[in-house]
């Protein structure tokens, strides 16, 4: 197996490099919001339970994120160019099969496909960030990265039902395929090709073995059954043991005691469970306490990534005008204020207690993803750009994971006001880690 240095920034266009990528990063979140829609239908047609359907957005989440780790760090290993185009073909292909899936069975298992191809794509774009684009541009691009992903999540169940009502439930699968084949067509125009290659050491697969049963029975608990707690510590034992006695470990632990990386992480899980709980908690409050019916709930509901979409840019444009540090500090300001209204505001001014503070909270996530993402891959050395990259995203895709379970949890137990002064709390200490991570790492303006 061998490993290679990306070329050089100024040697590919940053327009063409940026669209490659925006796509590569819209794809899989389309397939995860769109997808969700069609569980009813899917239902009916297969004339199976919902507890067996609903696996069609499970299984993709599973292989997205048990396997996104690996991934970026085998990137790093044969080339990040390579895997990620391998890993857009794959995805393509999974769609294709996924609308031609007969039966139930076979359908999860394209799904499943589906996010191993996911997994390469998440993992890799914000690692060419670093290695494909001037540093001057790192946060703008950032801030694209996180406004497409924005856009496919509130594009996705408006697109899907109107596939599904005008041509059925395989449209949905059945659309990827002239954007998976147009990104293809980007990447392999536009990212710069891996450099001369060198020798490189074996993939760590033991670890990844216990890593992918680790995430796996971790995000089950939080999703099925808390008692796989317990197969997720014992994994985690086992898989620090591997690591700690692998030649070529896939993920090297001493790194996560640095104060940037190990802060950045769990700073990011923190503020993604913080946003998940206003996708969770938002319809049962929308619908059970202000009375609202579906479309309404539905419309309210997308103000978040509507305003997501349209905040991301210009975040990332404040990152490269104003350092990482404030702008890290002013979006989690942002986004612990937007959470302390939301639990103060009284019930009888009616849906804009709820919605107006949203619109404070979501651009300081934005902006604090703009930065924190930016701040880490800063000085990543080009070898391991991959695998950071990919823990990043994973520290992501747990908190929402545990933010869903938790905040619903507490929503239950205490009502609005309860679940968003835990919220708030989070973001404060939240803020107080990415201060002492950051404070040391702004960038000039």
């Amino acid at each position: 197996m061998t490993t290679a240095t990306l070329a050089s920034p100024p040697a590919t266009p940053v327009a063409g490099v940026l669209a490659s990528l925006a796509l590569a990063t819209l794809l899989p979140s389309l397939a995860v919001s769109s997808a969700n829609v069609a569980l009813p239908t899917l239902v009916t047609a297969f004339g199976a339970p919902f507890a067996a359907v609903q696996w069609v957005v499970l299984a993709y989440l599973l292989a997205t994120t048990t396997l996104i780790v690996g991934a970026g760090r085998l990137g790093d290993l044969m080339g990040r160019r390579r895997l990620l185009l391998c890993g857009i073909a794959l995805f393509t292909v999974a769609s294709a099969l996924c609308a031609l899936a007969p039966t139930l069975p076979l359908l999860l298992a394209a799904r499943a496909l589906q996010g191993v191809g996911a997994s390469a794509m998440l993992a890799l774009t914000m690692a060419f960030v670093g290695g494909a684009l001037p540093k001057a541009r790192a946060g703008a691009a950032m801030g694209l990265l996180g406004t497409t992903s924005a856009v496919g999540t509130a594009l996705g169940p408006s697109l899907g039902g109107f596939l599904i009502a005008t041509f059925g439930w395989p449209a949905i699968f059945a659309a990827n395929l002239p954007l998976g084949l147009i990104a293809l067509a980007l990447a392999w125009r536009w990212l710069p090709r891996d450099g001369e290659t060198r020798p490189a050491r074996s993939f760590d697969f033991p670890g990844l073995l216990w890593l992918a049963l680790t995430l796996a029975a971790f995000s089950l608990a939080m999703t099925r059954h808390l008692g796989l707690l317990a197969l997720a510590a014992f994994g985690l034992l086992v898989f620090i043991r591997t690591e700690a006695r692998s030649r070529s470990p896939l993920v090297q632990l001493q790194r996560l005691r640095e104060p940037v990386l190990g802060t950045a992480m769990a700073t990011n899980a923190l503020v993604s469970a913080v946003m998940m709980a206003t996708l969770v908690i938002g319809p049962f409050h929308l619908s059970g306490t202000m009375g609202l019916g579906a479309a309404a709930v539905g419309g309210l509901m997308s103000v978040g990534p509507l305003v997501s979409a349209f905040s991301g840019v210009p975040a990332g444009r404040l990152v490269d005008r104003f350092g990482t540090r404030r702008t890290a500090e002013l979006g989690l300001v942002a986004m612990a204020a937007g959470c302390g209204l939301i639990g103060l505001l009284p019930a009888a001014l009616g849906v804009i207690a709820y919605v107006g503070p949203l619109v404070i909270v979501t651009p300081g996530y934005a902006l604090f993803q703009a930065a924190n993402n930016t701040a880490v891959m800063a000085d990543v050395p080009p070898d391991e750009r991959g695998v950071i990259s990919g823990l990043l995203t994973l520290s992501r895709n747990l908190g929402l994971i545990t933010g869903a379970s938790a905040m619903a949890a507490a929503f239950a137990a205490g009502g609005l006001a309860w679940s968003f002064a835990i919220a708030t709390g989070l973001v404060v200490f939240a803020l107080g880690l990415s201060w002492h991570a950051l404070r040391e790492r702004e960038r000039p303006a």
